[in-house]
C-alpha cells in the first residue's frame, strides 16, 4: 500500500488556504452559506451564489430584503464557521451587480469570484480592501483582456478561475467548439498559466469536469494551483438544493445531461443542463410558456431601463432560467417547473453524502491505493 500525499495549501492575497479546493457557487439557491460554511470548517474555500439571494433571504426571514441586504446577511453567517469564504457573482446579472459586490466587501468575504460575461468593471465597483478578485475565464485571451483592462486602474486578479467546457451552468464556449481537443481542461491550462505568470504570477485555479482526488493531483502536477468543484457539492447533505434536485442528479446517466442552447439560458450562453428538469421538458414539448417575471437577466434597452431578455421577448427559444432555477431551489415550485443543471460528470454520483465525507475522499484521507 502506497501513502497518498497531502494536498498543498493555497495562498490568495495573503490568506493561506489549508487545502487548495474552492466549491463552486451554483445558483439559484445551492450554494448558500450552510453549503460555503461546512466546506470552509473542512479547510477549503466555501462560496455562496449570489444569484437571487434577495428573494432566497427574504423568504427565509419572511420579509422583503434588498439585495445588499441579503449579500451581506449570507456572507456574514458562512463566515461564522472560521476559515475562507466567498461570493460567485455572474456578470449576467447585469442589474444587481454593483450592489452585491459593494455587500459582499462590505461583509468582509474573503474572495470575490466572477464570470458568465467579462467583469471588466469590478476594481472599480468598490476598494476590494482584504478581499480577493477573481475572475473567471475560459482562454487566455479572455484572462488578458481583463488583465490589461483592470492595469489601467491599478489593479492585477488575486487569482483567476479557469473553467473547461465540462462544467455545469453556463460555459463559456460555442456550442460546436466544445468538443474540440484545443479546449479540453488541460490543454488550455499552459496558455492561462502563462498569461497569470506575465501579468503578475497569480494563482490558476481549474474547473469544469474535476471530479476525483486523483484528478486534483493531476492537474496541480502540470501546474494549476488549486481546484474549483461544484458538482460534486450539489448532492451533499448541506446543499440547499431540494430533494427532488438531488435525486434527480443520482439517477441521471450519462446521455441525461447535454448541452442545451435551443432552447437555452436567455444569458445567449450554452448552458450544461440534465434534459429530464420538468421546465426544460415542458419548453421542448411546447406544454406551456415559462412565466419570466423576476427580471435577473435583464439587459438595458435604448434608454438605459432594465427591460430586455430573451426569454421575455421570446420564451419559445429559451427557458426562463430565474423562474426555474429558483424552483429547484424550492422556492416558487407552485408557480413554475424547475429546471437543474450539473457538470458533465453528474452522472457518476449515486448517493447523498457530508461535505466532511467528500473533503476527506477529495483530500486523500479515504483514498488508498495498492
Amino acid at each position: 500500500m502506497n501513502s497518498i500525499s497531502p494536498l498543498p495549501s493555497l495562498v490568495i492575497k495573503g490568506k493561506t488556504i489549508r487545502v487548495p479546493i474552492i466549491q463552486g457557487g451554483m445558483g439559484v439557491g445551492v450554494s448558500l452559506s450552510p453549503l460555503a460554511g461546512a466546506v470552509a470548517r473542512e479547510g477549503g474555500v466555501g462560496i455562496v451564489s449570489s444569484a437571487a439571494l434577495d428573494r432566497i433571504v427574504s423568504k427565509r426571514k419572511g420579509k422583503k430584503c434588498s439585495t445588499y441586504e441579503a449579500v451581506f446577511e449570507e456572507i456574514s453567517l458562512a463566515k461564522t464557521a472560521g476559515g475562507a469564504s466567498g461570493i460567485n457573482i455572474m456578470v449576467a446579472l447585469a442589474r444587481d451587480y454593483d450592489d452585491t459586490v459593494k455587500a459582499a466587501i462590505d461583509a468582509g468575504v474573503d474572495v470575490i469570484i466572477s464570470g458568465a460575461g467579462l467583469p471588466l468593471r469590478l476594481p472599480i465597483i468598490k476598494n476590494p480592501k482584504e478581499t480577493a478578485l477573481i475572475p473567471i475565464v475560459s482562454s487566455a485571451r479572455a484572462l488578458e483582456l481583463i488583465c490589461r483592462k483592470w492595469e489601467r486602474v491599478g489593479y492585477r486578479p488575486d487569482a483567476v478561475v479557469l473553467e473547461g467546457p465540462l462544467a455545469g451552468g453556463h460555459l463559456g464556449f460555442k456550442l460546436e467548439d466544445i468538443q474540440l481537443e484545443s479546449n479540453r481542461l488541460e490543454n488550455l491550462l499552459p496558455p492561462v498559466k502563462e498569461m497569470a505568470v506575465k501579468y503578475g504570477d497569480f494563482p490558476v485555479i481549474v474547473a469544469g469536469g474535476i471530479y476525483t482526488y486523483e484528478d486534483i493531483v493531476s492537474f496541480l502536477l502540470i501546474g494549476a494551483d488549486a481546484v474549483q468543484m461544484g458538482t460534486r457539492f450539489l448532492v451533499t447533505e448541506e446543499s440547499s438544493a431540494n430533494d427532488a434536485y438531488k435525486q434527480a442528479v443520482i439517477n441521471a446517466d450519462t446521455e441525461d445531461i447535454l448541452v442545451a442552447q435551443n432552447p437555452g439560458s436567455p444569458c445567449g450562453l450554452p448552458f450544461r443542463v440534465l434534459k429530464g428538469s420538468p421546465m426544460f421538458q415542458g419548453i421542448l414539448e411546447q406544454k406551456r410558456k415559462p412565466l419570466c417575471d423576476k427580471g435577473y437577466v435583464l439587459m438595458k434597452d435604448r434608454e438605459g431601463n432594465y427591460t430586455q431578455c430573451r426569454a421575455k421577448a421570446d420564451d419559445g427559444g429559451s427557458f426562463c432560467i430565474c423562474n426555474g432555477l429558483l424552483s429547484s431551489a424550492g422556492y416558487n415550485p407552485q408557480t413554475e417547473d424547475p429546471l437543474y443543471t450539473v457538470g458533465d460528470n453528474g452522472y457518476r454520483i449515486d448517493k447523498v453524502t457530508t461535505v466532511k465525507k467528500l473533503m476527506d475522499e477529495l483530500t486523500g484521507k479515504t483514498v488508498t491505493i495498492f
